[in-house]
């Protein structure tokens, strides 16, 4: 006996729920900053379990869960790209944290460059933004704010630690 289907309307709903991280993308005002910041302990405690590694593994399980998420949920919204959708935010975050320490400055430091990538788009990340569609294109441009980002950090926290003042 097989299970009965479930109802698209369900799927949608549970997709439109990851997408937008639980409802802070619906939170008013900057969406994409709350859910980085909501990125950042969940980040820490993969991090503090299971080092960088596991930080990439539930990066990438994330970023495809939230391709097919994002995909259902934008179309739900009839909006491309619609703001409320953070899943790309996290992801992101979470690819720049992969450099990090785990501590509060260091996280504060990625924090602040993948919204300052983010936001600003450089090339090619606006490239990119303007020509992939659908859920991919909702997460690509996030995954290349979250690299710039991580390699930005990297080369401070080098800094840092030839100037010997390392942050971890």
């Amino acid at each position: 006996m097989t299970a009965p289907p479930i109802p698209s309307g369900v799927i949608t709903k549970a997709a439109t729920l990851i997408a937008t991280g639980f409802g802070i993308g619906r939170l008013p005002f900057a969406p994409g900053t709350w859910g980085s910041l909501a990125a950042l302990p969940l980040a820490w405690v993969i991090a503090w379990l299971f080092d960088w590694r596991g930080l990439v593994v539930a990066a990438t399980l994330l970023f495809l869960i939230g391709w097919w998420a994002a995909a259902l949920a934008s179309r739900a919204s009839g909006i491309e790209d619609d703001g409320a959708i953070v899943v790309d935010e996290v992801v992101g975050q979470w690819l720049t944290l992969v450099v990090a320490p785990t501590n509060i400055a260091a996280y504060l430091m990625g924090f602040v460059l993948f919204r300052i990538f983010d936001i600003a788009k450089p090339w090619p990340l606006q490239r990119v933004d303007e020509h992939v569609r659908g859920g991919l294109g909702v997460m690509a441009d996030d995954i290349v704010a979250g690299v710039y980002a991580a390699i930005t950090l990297l080369l401070i926290l080098w800094i840092l630690w030839l100037l010997g003042k390392p942050l971890g």
